[in-house]
């Protein structure tokens, strides 16, 4: 092995990926922002007292641990920036009314999520406090799809579910948390004989019901079989009517519902989605509402809110970096210099041809050079260079 070979699922950004990267993420805390949204950047490392409370077994295990030379106390690195932005608006910021706050940073998680996947995601989101009603998480939902429309992904499915049908008929069931644990997880691989299994000892009809959640995705249609097939409970009925307020507000053909769907479950409260894109064998966001992780700050604040890979999102992003640089020579002529200002505060990227390199060599690539004509410097094509636009 070499010296300088990275870690397992750890990758260097080159800069074509890293200029995608870029202008996604000011696009997108952009847009956020025109939504009003207000950026917050919480550190990369705390103590796991804080870092991990209200996150789950999961979160734990995903998290590296370090020991701070200063105190002797454990710290973690960040394995989700959520958490961290609940703590800012329970205990930092401390307003009253509906906070909405944006964030974009780098995770690291111990293990990868998958095989293509990377251990170091630069993850970006939006999240709403203050608001309990539907309204927040149609608002979040919308946010998420548009997102996703100007990055140019196109056909995106939204997968919905809601944590509070399962939740209920634990609760019905008495399920001590172990046991709903485990039935939590064959829900979410959807193992059927996992599950007959694992229910064999819960009474009817909270059995069959138990059993037919994984069967329980499809179209808006779902929305009404599960009010004929699961057990008439207050908890049940005003998640799906949840469930169907955000389905209306979705356009035909992109939804889909799956009260197996419960990701997050120890961390969500409520209506938990997915994002899917074509050609992308996993979500490409997720997202949710996840009303209790505030009061383990010390302050109970309704949320909801999403995230997604920058890093993901910009590897399937259509197109290719451009040519879009302008080779300027290296001289002291004060109009040349007056020009190469004038064109950066325009917007356009000039790159000075230090003495001794062929045009060729230049990176960023150019498409353009200032040539003098006429008393005068002004940009023409730069030819011999569609190489390395690519």
């Amino acid at each position: 092995m070499t010296q300088w070979a990275l870690p397992e699922y750890i990758a260097d950004v080159l800069p074509p990926e890293a200029l995608r990267i870029e202008s996604l993420r000011r696009l997108l805390l952009d847009t956020f922002r025109g939504h009003g949204y207000e950026l917050t950047m919480p550190p990369l490392l705390e103590y796991v007292d804080s870092l991990l409370t209200g996150t789950g077994h999961d979160m734990e295990l995903r998290t590296f641990k370090l020991v701070d030379q200063i105190s002797g106390r454990t710290m973690g690195l960040r394995a989700d920036i959520t958490p961290q932005v609940a703590r800012i608006d329970a205990h930092l910021l401390n307003r009253e009314g509906v906070t909405r706050l944006a964030y974009c940073g780098s995770v690291l998680h111990t293990l990868p999520a998958g095989l293509t996947v990377t251990r170091e995601p630069l993850q970006i989101g939006a999240e709403i406090y203050g608001h309990a009603g539907i309204e927040a998480d149609q608002e979040i939902q919308d946010l998420l799809l548009a997102a996703l429309r100007l990055a140019g992904l196109e056909k995106v499915r939204l997968d919905l579910g809601h944590v509070g049908v399962f939740r209920a008929l634990a609760e019905l069931a008495r399920l001590p948390a172990d046991a709903a644990e485990t039935l939590f997880s064959l829900m979410q691989t959807k193992d059927l004989p996992g599950l007959k299994a694992a229910t064999a000892g819960i009474a009817e009809p909270l059995r069959a019901a138990f059993m037919r959640l994984p069967r329980l995705y499809g179209g808006v249609e779902v929305i009404a079989a599960a009010r004929r097939e699961l057990p008439q409970h207050p908890r049940i009925a005003a998640a799906l009517a949840d469930l169907e307020a955000l389905a209306a507000t979705v356009p035909a053909g992109m939804l889909s519902i799956d009260l197996a769907e419960l990701r997050g479950y120890q961390y969500h409260s409520g209506v938990v989605f997915a994002a899917y894109a074509q050609g992308l064998p996993n979500a490409i966001a997720r997202g949710g509402r996840y009303d209790e992780v505030g009061k383990v700050f010390g302050r109970a604040r309704p949320a909801t809110g999403f995230s997604l890979d920058l890093r993901e999102l910009a590897a399937f992003v259509p197109g290719k970096a451009q040519c879009v640089g302008i080779l300027a020579p290296w001289q002291s002529d004060a109009a040349l210099l007056a020009k190469i200002a004038a064109l950066r505060e325009a917007g356009e990227v000039v790159v000075h041809a230090l003495p001794g390199h062929d045009k060729a060599s230049w990176q960023p690539c150019c498409s353009h050079e200032l040539v003098q004509r006429d008393g005068a410097w002004v940009v023409v094509p730069l030819h011999g260079q569609h190489a390395q636009c690519e």
